[in-house]
């Protein structure tokens, strides 16, 4: 392993893919670069999607930690978000979320970045519900 691109390919994504989309010219900023907002809010998307089926109810997002901007989204890189359930509490449900560039829509795969993403789930008066125990077990397996 000679160059930065093997080390690139060699280390793969952790999670469920979740959901894919191109960058595009209207998502960039001065530089050329993909805003840093866009990429939030795709990964929020997923991850949002992920809670969602996990918890079996409507959900809200409540926190984003440890974020971590790894490398740049060019305009024509795929952006695929990977969803990781880490903890489903009796309102919450918590993961994993990393976001990785397919260069050029077809070209090598790079990590760019990753957060842990918090969700309640709640009624449709925004009101905290409980999970059911049925889907809590489904994620937290001891």
């Amino acid at each position: 392993m000679n160059d930065t691109r093997d080390a690139v390919e060699e280390e793969q994504p952790i999670g469920e893919l979740t959901t894919r989309t191109m960058a595009m010219p209207a998502d960039t900023n001065a530089s050329g670069d993909i805003f840093g907002g866009w990429v939030v809010s795709q990964m929020d998307i997923a991850a949002g999607i992920a809670a969602s089926q996990c918890a079996m109810e409507r959900v809200v997002t409540v926190a984003i930690d440890s974020m971590t901007f790894i490398r740049p989204v060019k305009v024509g890189d795929v952006m695929c978000v990977y969803s990781n359930v880490l903890r489903v509490g009796r309102t919450s449900v918590t993961l994993s979320i990393e976001a990785w560039a397919l260069r050029h829509r077809f070209g090598y795969r790079e990590k760019v970045t990753n957060a842990q993403f918090t969700f309640v789930a709640v009624d449709d008066n925004g009101k905290p519900i409980v999970i059911s125990e049925e889907q809590r077990a489904k994620y937290n397996k001891a």
